[in-house]
């Protein structure tokens, strides 16, 4: 049986979306506080009845592929971020380092779409491995451990990144993400609408529910 190519499976999708307003594109990146966040605020979709479809976009690509050190988060924003996570439930501790995300990204759209019942937890997982044990994700290693965790298939994966048809999958995503509109994360197509940033939680939650009706 012939697999489907990515273009086809992608461009489906959209279709999909496009058609049925229960289905909601969400971008998102590992390494942007406001999407770890954020999934409380998809959690609140799935909670009214939606379907949310989990798509790559890069914040920042302009990291170099050996990552970059940060200094300490001060400020308000980062003290509200803080405040955010305590009340989504979510552990925070702010790494050292940020990586590029594009492995991590590329590594779980290609979950997402070859091994899909794996995808939710090893999303979670790579969340978690920064914003709480401080990893790498821009190590293989790192994200192939991850992986192996949840049954992937580490060597196809590994397969993947090596002849970046995974990154490939992350880049058409971004393009199809900047035809909507989106400049950066996280960004949630919802019914039509385009919702950029992390809206406060009753702020996106009347929204939902008016979405929703």
């Amino acid at each position: 049986m012939q697999t489907p190519r990515r273009e086809d499976s992608l461009t489906k999708l959209i279709e999909q979306q496009a058609e049925n307003p229960v289905i909601v594109l969400h971008w998102y990146d590992f390494i942007c506080p406001f999407c770890y966040v954020g999934q409380q605020r998809t959690k609140i979709l799935v909670r009214n009845g939606f379907s949310v479809i989990e798509l790559p976009f890069r914040a920042h690509p302009e990291i170099p592929a050996h990552g970059m050190q940060i200094g300490p988060r001060k400020g308000a924003m980062y003290d509200n971020l803080e405040r955010e996570a305590v009340e989504a439930g979510l552990e925070l501790n702010w790494p050292a380092r940020l990586p590029n995300s594009s492995i991590a990204l590329a590594a779980a759209e290609w979950v997402r779409e070859s091994q899909p019942n794996d995808f939710a937890g090893f999303h979670e997982d790579l969340f978690a491995a920064h914003f709480v044990q401080g990893e790498d994700l821009g190590d293989h290693a790192v994200v192939e451990r991850y992986a192996a965790r949840r049954g992937v298939n580490v060597k196809e994966l590994r397969e993947a990144l090596s002849d970046r048809s995974a990154l490939s999958a992350v880049e058409q995503s971004e393009e199809i993400a900047r035809s909507y509109g989106v400049h950066g994360t996280p960004a949630w197509l919802v019914a039509g609408r385009l919702v950029s940033g992390l809206l406060p939680a009753e702020s996106f939650e009347r929204m939902v529910a008016h979405a929703a009706r």
